[in-house]
């Protein structure tokens, strides 16, 4: 009896330090996107004004028409930006529900899109066709900004990253890979690449990003929650690939919603 009792007082501990360790992943993925999105409005409002200043100081038609067309630019990315933005706010309680994930990964991708560009980090997509996924869009939307960070950090002199999203009838799961060709990770170290606080890296870099040994803890906490799994590979001076099984929405049901 008292064994039975010991066993469902570990377990309450072992489920109050994983509530915990996502607590803090949470908050530390809103700080980073925060300051990510600050630091693209900033980029966005300097490139607005300097081109409404050149725009008011010309008469020439063809530079106003060029500066009218940067300012649209700008302001485009912007709405795309606050869009990303809002749709993460719009879904906080955690609902698992039907989702693309394509469309996941470019919400993802529209947030790092300058950061990426700023290391001359080159981004390859290949979609499959490929049924909605059950998924909380926010949670997959972090572990995608975790690992596409982690991919760019680990090619400080610029890469490619290869984001591949496939159908797996037999499985009736997503297959979704994330592959960089940096530096690679070394055997011995890979194993523990998702024990909580453990990090090759000797803290954030000069983005306020990584280094806290919590990013891909959760990511996996996160894929297991949704009752799927992840696997890494990795060749030291070749790259690494991260690969992601996520349950789709059975074949029946998104028959009858198509």
């Amino acid at each position: 009896m008292s064994e039975s009792r010991e066993f469902a007082e570990t377990r309450k501990e072992l489920e109050l330090v994983r509530t915990q360790l996502r607590r803090s992943q949470a908050l530390a993925s809103l700080g980073e996107l925060t300051a990510t999105a600050t630091h693209e409005f900033n980029n966005i409002l300097t490139t607005i004004l300097n081109y409404a200043k050149l725009g008011l100081r010309t008469r020439d038609e063809s530079a106003r028409d060029k500066a009218l067309g940067k300012i649209l630019e700008a302001t485009q990315r912007a709405t795309k930006i606050s869009n990303t933005i809002l749709a993460q706010a719009r879904n906080r309680c955690g609902e698992i529900t039907p989702a693309a994930l394509a469309e996941i990964i470019d919400d993802a991708l529209i947030l790092l899109e300058r950061e990426m560009r700023k290391y001359r980090i080159l981004v390859q997509r290949e979609y499959h066709p490929c049924r909605l996924a059950l998924v909380n869009g926010n949670d997959i939307h972090r572990v995608l900004i975790n690992l596409l960070v982690n991919s760019r950090q680990a090619m400080p002199d610029g890469g490619t990253i290869f984001i591949k999203l496939v159908e797996d009838t037999d499985t009736n799961h997503a297959i979704l890979s994330v592959r960089d060709t940096g530096l690679g990770i070394p055997a011995e170290i890979l194993p523990r690449i998702f024990d909580p606080y453990f990090s090759s890296k000797s803290g954030p870099d000069a983005t306020g990003k990584g280094g806290t040994g919590l990013g891909l803890a959760v990511c996996r906490e996160i894929i297991e929650a949704h009752h799927g799994r992840v696997r890494v590979e990795s060749t030291v001076g070749r790259g690494t690939q991260f690969t992601i099984w996520l349950p789709l929405v059975p074949q029946r049901v998104a028959a009858i919603t198509s």
